[in-house]
């Protein structure tokens, strides 16, 4: 699918609870059977921003701000004494779809927002999660992700999985009979780039519904080419955001990422242009985003991109020098790292990151509304 994708695997195999499972297929020509006797008995499954066009995201950004809407409207009319209620108060208002359900959350890596939102939103939508930790089931231990796919998903409504390759997403997807969304891979990183753009839309278009609201608007990346760099150009390019991304000589971005963000842009107008210079990428930018320069897996790594990453520090002066917006505002997805961003930006006026963490919750309902609830019917 991605011609350099191994380039983005840097973790080693050992870090993933299915490269056990992934070496064991690999050594055997026998290819499993399809579960489905025709494209139409497939569930439609959130792999990466890519999957939805620009119409479905946006409604699915509206969807999320809908149900925060109805949520703070509950908590604001619910009195300390009946608090306990607020969960029965909020499911008596939205779909209430996944009541009597449950979702397995299959994580191969720490999580403290992918676990917490997704889990709220499942009890907000009236189902049970079930969290599956690496050593909690036999996947990639002594059982393929073909056979632990099959098994669960005839169980569950849906399978909510964050892994490390993301051929380990595909793994899960191909096989299963109900929706699979991808809670992180190491090349997307879908929740997140629906909360960012939700985030924006909510900062810079409050009144503003309407699919064309973010047109005009620059975001600049800044730092390593993450999963979140991916799916946020493509989120980005999809609402009509012009984005430039500034990373290290030694870590471009991928270019099967640069083509799928264009493509995308080829519709809406949005430019993405990439580059080495934080300055220039900061030019007449609305939003200033940067992510870890050590993800989970290459903590051996941490000296020497320490190095590699000098001068890809978000501060103000930076900010400043290169010319951003007067208004412009700051995003990080956290866990943050000083290095990554100075206090004064990350803690200051400009900084969204609080608010954007709790949109996750309102994007992992929208998204476990749409794609298990709705069957993947957004519009």
């Amino acid at each position: 699918m991605f011609r350099s994708a191994l380039k983005l695997a840097r973790a080693p195999a050992s870090s993933s609870v299915m490269a056990t499972s992934r070496r064991a297929i690999a050594t055997s020509s026998f290819v499993p059977p399809s579960p489905f006797t025709s494209a139409d008995q497939k569930p439609r499954h959130l792999l990466s921003i890519d999957d939805v066009t620009a119409e479905e995201l946006h409604a699915l950004v509206t969807n999320a701000i809908r149900h925060k809407s109805l949520i703070r409207s509950t908590r604001d009319t619910t009195t300390s004494a009946t608090a306990g209620s607020l969960s029965a108060h909020a499911l008596s208002a939205s779909s209430g779809g996944l009541r009597g359900q449950t979702v397995p959350l299959i994580f191969s890596k720490r999580s403290t927002r992918t676990r917490v939102s997704t889990e709220g939103a499942v009890t907000y939508l009236g189902g049970h999660s079930m969290f599956l930790g690496k050593d909690d089931i036999q996947i990639g231990v002594n059982e393929s992700l073909y056979d632990s796919s099959r098994v669960i998903s005839s169980m569950t409504a849906a399978i909510v999985a964050r892994v490390g390759p993301h051929e380990d997403i595909l793994g899960l997807a191909e096989p299963s009979s109900v929706p699979v969304i991808n809670a992180l891979s190491d090349l997307f990183h879908p929740f997140q780039a629906i909360t960012d753009i939700m985030t924006i839309r909510e900062h810079f278009a409050p009144n503003n519904s309407g699919i064309d609201a973010l047109k005009g608007l620059k975001v600049a990346w800044v730092g390593d080419a993450t999963n979140v760099l991916h799916d946020l150009a493509i989120a980005c390019a999809k609402s009509g955001i012009d984005i430039a991304a500034a990373t290290p000589l030694e870590y471009p971005v991928n270019l099967d990422i640069v083509e799928m963000v264009r493509r995308a842009g080829d519709e809406t107008g949005a430019i993405f242009e990439v580059t080495t210079d934080p300055l220039a990428a900061i030019k007449n930018a609305d939003v200033v985003v940067t992510d870890t320069w050590v993800s989970m897996g290459q903590e051996a790594e941490y000296r020497l991109r320490m190095q590699q990453f000098q001068g890809y520090q978000v501060t103000s002066d930076m900010v400043k020098a290169a010319g951003a917006n007067k208004d412009w505002v700051f995003m990080h997805c956290l866990p943050r790292h000083p290095e990554e961003v100075s206090d004064e930006v990350f803690y200051s006026d400009r900084s969204l990151v609080f608010p954007e963490a709790e949109n996750r919750l309102y994007a992992a309902i929208s998204v476990l509304e749409s794609f298990v609830v709705n069957k993947g019917n957004i519009l």
